[in-house]
């Protein structure tokens, strides 16, 4: 295991390095919240897919495709139609608010009140959904090394927020990047390895009717079959709406604040939605295939639940020696991903949306760039503290799957916030009190579950909370008329006028960033591919070298697009100058 200590230690220094390298570009709060609305098309779309993927990816979502195959698929075609739905209307509307923040939207859309009710439930039910990726990220880990969970958890999560803490948007989309080229390439390398050794594409899908397997590999499965009724159309259409609904609500405008105006916003919607259909199509193959050929050893690993390490196991059988480091350091870029840019958002929602309320209060007047920087970095060290308790709690939920909890969380507190976020994008005309309104009646149903001890499936639950909420929305549409007061009414119409806009990028920003941050990005790429090269010198047969040779260039080769296009960049920019 010496070279996949190597391998993550490398790969972490390279890491801190360009973070270090980007936090220069933080000059002051929207440099560090939006990158200064500097970002191209693909690098805020390459953040925004690796910003909502994270080991749970390989761990939590592996088992399912491990138990019941391709049911899972349903929940990645929410993703995609959500991000459909990014490229064709919401980039370019979230980039036109102008906003630094997705607390920023929800003022501007319901007000100040709602503003901070939903910035301070973020303070303390954001960091859940991190801390569930902590969790799958050790669960990975600790089956690879044999390292105790909770050990796991405490180490992974203090370099994830040392790594966190150097900061800024900036930050976050660039190693974003290089995370993701490098998920991606082993990926892409462990599902065509896994195809290959099963014997093909067609004898891949010929053991989904092997009599042992064709039950469980059933695309929608039967009442019973599983437990909570699981993977029946009853859930998977819960599992699709809630889903759908955590991709399009106004809190999730944070992702596209980073780009250059609407169209850039626009753009990089389509390519992380490019980019979720290619994933999601190799993803789970591995499990799979460890369903096929490694059941056994999958389900002798000592741990809580055994599923969960297929992908691990998989990346263990079929990898050349030394690649289990790289496939390893990519779980790390998974989850680092999304912890990062939920760490960020998080941040800077306190800095921008809270902290000057409570300055406001005491007659104090606007802090410095330089303050506000220190308190962002402050704050995102605490907040990724706070992470790394819930996940050694998490870690204590005997009963529940991995798999579950997700979705537990996303149910129970996900539909309630996001919901009303929904329908105030879409639906013009509300009352002042409707974001309350439709959350309290979507979580009363959760309620009435928790005093009553109503022992309800997950999607049954959910289907009530949906039902109440959908409710409260109509009911507050057809009272918007007379309930809206006229500030009301002028907010809404600024908000909409606003959001359709388009931005004017040399007026309202200036001079693009695109060259330098091209250039970094293609030089630490080159170097990363380069580096691969390295695992030349280990002892592998001539067929597992020619694979880390075809690795090592396409990733070089990526970097040298990106270097190639950072010049062509810098000439045209030069002959832009010299006319003028």
């Amino acid at each position: 295991m010496t070279i996949e200590y190597i391998t993550i230690l490398v790969y972490f220094v390279i890491l801190l390095a360009l973070g270090m390298i980007f936090s220069r570009f933080n000059k002051n709060l929207s440099d560090f919240a939006r990158g200064g609305t500097q970002g191209t098309w693909w690098m805020v779309g390459t953040s925004m897919l690796m910003g909502g993927i994270s080991a749970f990816t390989f761990t939590g979502n592996a088992s399912a495709a491990f138990e019941a195959g391709p049911s899972l698929l349903i929940v990645y075609g929410a993703n995609i139609l959500g991000l459909v739905f990014g490229w064709l209307l919401l980039g370019r509307w979230f980039r036109q608010t102008r906003a630094y923040t997705g607390a920023d939207v929800v003022r501007d859309r319901f007000g100040t009140p709602t503003e901070q009710f939903s910035a301070y439930v973020g303070i303390i039910l954001g960091p859940l959904n991190a801390a569930t990726q902590l969790f799958a990220l050790s669960i990975f880990i600790s089956s690879v090394f044999g390292i105790s969970l909770p050990l796991c958890i405490i180490a992974i999560g203090f370099i994830v927020l040392f790594y966190s803490s150097s900061g800024g948007m900036w930050a976050v989309m660039a190693t974003d990047v290089v995370q993701g080229i490098i998920l991606f390439s082993i990926t892409i390398l462990v599902a065509f390895l896994a195809i290959k050794e099963i014997g093909g594409v067609g004898e891949f899908f010929s053991y989904f009717s092997h009599p042992d397997i064709v039950e469980d590999f059933k695309f929608v499965k039967a009442p019973g079959a599983f437990s909570g009724n699981k993977f029946t159309v009853h859930w998977m259409i819960v599992i699709f709406i809630m889903q759908f609904i955590n991709f399009i609500h106004l809190g999730t405008s944070t992702k596209y604040l980073s780009a250059k105006d609407g169209r850039e916003a626009s753009r990089a919607g389509l390519w992380a939605l490019v980019l979720m259909i290619f994933g999601s199509s190799i993803w789970f193959i591995p499990p799979m295939v460890a369903r096929f050929l490694y059941e056994d050893q999958v389900m002798g690993m000592a741990i809580r639940e055994p599923a969960t390490a297929s992908y691990a196991v998989a990346a263990m059988n079929l990898l050349p020696t030394g690649l289990l480091g790289v496939m390893i350091a990519s779980m790390f870029s998974a989850t680092m991903s999304s912890m990062d840019t939920g760490l960020n958002a998080q941040t800077s929602i306190i800095v921008r949306n809270i902290i000057p309320r409570f300055r406001s209060l005491f007659g104090r007047g606007e802090m410095t760039d330089k303050t506000n920087l220190i308190l962002c970095r402050i704050i995102s060290s605490l907040l990724g503290i706070w992470i790394i308790i819930a996940g050694l709690l998490l870690s204590r939920c005997e009963d529940i799957a991995l798999f579950d909890i997700f979705f537990i969380i996303g149910s129970v507190i996900g539909i309630p916030m996001g919901l009303p976020l929904v329908v105030g994008l879409f639906v013009r005309r509300l009352p002042s009190w409707a974001y309350f309104f439709i959350m309290g009646c979507s979580t009363l149903p959760v309620l009435y579950s928790m005093i009553c001890g109503v022992d309800w499936t997950y999607q049954t639950r959910s289907s009530w909370i949906l039902g109440f909420g959908l409710a409260a929305s109509i009911v507050s549409s057809l009272l918007a008329k007379r309930c809206t007061s006229k500030d009301q009414k002028a907010r809404e119409i600024e908000f909409f006028k606003r959001m359709n806009t388009p931005i004017d990028f040399e007026k309202e920003v200036g001079a693009s960033q695109d060259e330098r941050q091209t250039k970094v990005m293609a030089n630490i790429i080159m170097v990363m591919g380069g580096l691969l090269m390295l695992f030349q010198l280990l002892p592998n047969g001539i067929s597992d070298r020619l694979i880390i040779l075809a690795l090592s260039a396409f990733i070089f080769g990526i970097g040298l697009l990106l270097w190639t296009a950072a010049h062509r960049t810098e000439k045209r920019n030069r002959a832009k100058s010299d006319l003028q």
